[in-house]
């Protein structure tokens, strides 16, 4: 799964893990602010100073996600980390942003039986992603970029750069 190769979501260690990610994610939502970072500390793969990710939060397992120092996540964001999500150190998601690692095969009956692939995600420094903005399996956002609110990316992002549309085009150079 990691490598990204197919695999079966219905597998019984991943179902686990996919259960563990819940409870905590539960317990972080449901939970007063002194608790919330140590409770992102043990789901995380790893994380820098300075987090703070508003509720409801929602991921797959957690554990494929690497946050560096000063990370704001406003509120309803979802990450599935089926494969590694990697995100740089000052960066801030909008309200309701989406990461998706998982995918699916293009061919009918290979995806009606059940196997699913992932490709992993990568986000730079200093990155700010507006309200609503989508980032597909597989894309590489560069730094210092801005992704506009409601973007829907679907191809890497250079540095430097501001995004927008649906999928999101180059709109300004910084």
């Amino acid at each position: 799964m990691l490598a990204g190769e197919f695999y079966n979501a219905s597998d019984e260690q991943l179902l686990s893990e996919r259960m563990y990610a819940r409870k905590m994610t539960k317990c972080f939502n449901e939970s007063e602010k002194e608790n919330k970072i140590e409770i992102l500390k043990k789901l995380f793969g790893s994380t820098g100073e300075g987090i703070y990710i508003e509720p409801n939060f929602r991921c797959d397992y957690g554990s494929n996600i690497y946050l560096g120092d000063n990370f704001y996540a406003n509120y309803d964001c979802t990450i599935l980390d089926v494969c590694k999500v990697v995100i740089g150190k000052n960066c801030m998601l909008g309200p309701k942003v989406c990461i998706f690692t998982a995918t699916h095969p293009l061919d009918a009956e290979l995806r009606v039986s059940g196997l699913e692939y992932a490709k992993p995600v990568k986000i730079g420094d200093n990155v700010w992603i507006g309200g609503s903005a989508v980032i597909n399996p597989g894309v590489n956002v560069g730094n210092n970029v801005v992704v506009a609110s409601g973007a829907v990316v679907v191809k890497d992002v250079p540095d430097n750069v501001v995004v927008g549309g649906n999928p999101a085009k180059i709109i300004k150079k910084l």
